[in-house]
């Protein structure tokens, strides 16, 4: 797909980070744009911020972890421009401690955001791309996350391996039927986001109480080097950048900082070598 303009791109997790920044990115390809958010203000920032540069904007407050949420911002995304060709399911989160520590809220919070959340997306905007017969794409953000191995992060660690591993099946049974749908999935490392204090986000009803885990010398170590990377990372409008050119190229995996390759390597050694696994950290950070 090379081709954008008075296309309909819709970007979940649109309020901030990667998301606005692809949001921008199609704007300025002349695209419609339908931003999905569950942060209200911040939505409405962007929104208005795309609006006085010119571009066909429509906003919808979306909880992308519930199936009828979806559904009300695919019927939306129609409504107003009859079709949709550009789908980012780029919303997430993260929470928890160790695998053993985080709660069954934790686990239920994140699972639900990062992996539900592109399930039902998927499950809803796929048939009416293959309904519009047009040629479109899909990019799921997961990150380096999904392709290393490492202690830490873990509830985010494990939803974005299975968000890989959904995104190459949905690769493979689209091209099985020869359709005209691409798929990327997009792995960064470390971007400058406020991914870090996703909590502000954390509805209610995965907050109860009892529920908070004083955190251990690990984890606050762990969330300290992460805080660390994240301030150090590129930014979102390079990983923008380095995904509409890989959708226009058609590839599927996007890692917008070679300088992670190394522990991608490393876990694929250790899997055909049939070794333990081996915690790389990178050596820029």
């Amino acid at each position: 797909m090379n081709q954008f303009e008075n296309k309909v791109a819709v970007i979940t997790g649109a309020a901030s980070g990667i998301g606005r920044a692809l949001a921008m990115r199609c704007a300025e390809e002349q695209m419609k744009v339908v931003l999905a958010d569950v942060e209200v203000a911040a939505l409405q920032r962007v929104e208005q911020e795309l609006q006085s540069a010119g571009a066909t904007v429509l906003a919808v407050v979306t909880d992308v972890s519930k199936e009828k949420d979806n559904q009300k911002l695919a019927q939306k995304t129609l409504d107003s421009f009859g079709a949709v060709h550009l789908l980012f399911n780029n919303a997430g989160v993260g929470a928890g401690s160790t695998i053993w520590q985080s709660t069954l809220a934790d686990w239920q919070w994140v699972m639900n955001v990062n992996l539900w959340g592109a399930i039902h997306a998927t499950q809803i905007f796929v048939p009416m791309m293959l309904k519009q017969g047009t040629e479109c794409h899909i990019v799921n953000t997961a990150s380096l996350a999904g392709l290393e191995s490492g202690p830490g992060n873990s509830i985010y660690r494990v939803s974005k391996h299975a968000l890989v591993s959904l995104s190459e099946t949905l690769y493979h049974e689209l091209k099985m039927i020869q359709s005209k749908i691409g798929v990327s999935v997009l792995c960064p490392g470390f971007v400058q986001t406020r991914i870090c204090d996703a909590h502000r986000n954390r509805p209610a009803e995965y907050s109860k109480p009892g529920d908070i885990v004083d955190p251990s010398p690990m984890t606050t170590a762990i969330d300290q080097f992460i805080r660390s990377g994240v301030e150090q990372g590129i930014s979102p409008k390079e990983v923008a950048d380095h995904t509409f050119l890989a959708i226009k190229s058609n590839r599927f995996y996007i890692l917008p900082d070679p300088s992670y390759k190394e522990t991608v390597r490393q876990r694929m050694e250790d899997i055909l070598n049939q070794h333990n696994p081996t915690f790389v950290i990178p050596s820029h950070i």
